[in-house]
């Protein structure tokens, strides 16, 4: 669990349980989400967004507002399990 403010907001940022990560990658989300900077405030309680970081896959984060500011990581895709949907067919994403 990590502690950090925004725009004077106080934030805690928790991992699911299934989620193992070592040390750096968790430093790599905690520096993703500073970037976000003010955009992080705009999101409702109950909203989902995802964050694409190249050295871990796409992170899905769920946002919470009541009762504290809480911000959950709550699942990793890694780029090996992204498909993508044309023409009617599902394909890897990267090949």
């Amino acid at each position: 669990m990590y502690r950090f403010s925004i725009e004077k907001e106080n934030w805690i940022l928790r991992f699911t349980p299934n989620i193992v990560l070592e040390d750096d990658s968790k430093q790599a989300i905690v520096k993703s989400i500073l970037q976000l900077g003010n955009v992080l405030p705009t999101f409702s309680h109950g909203e989902s967004f995802v964050i694409m970081v190249k050295k871990i896959g796409l992170i899905v984060f769920n946002v919470e507002k009541i009762p504290s500011l809480i911000l959950t990581v709550a699942n990793i895709i890694e780029k090996e399990n992204w498909y993508i949907q044309t023409d009617s067919k599902i394909k890897k994403y990267f090949m």
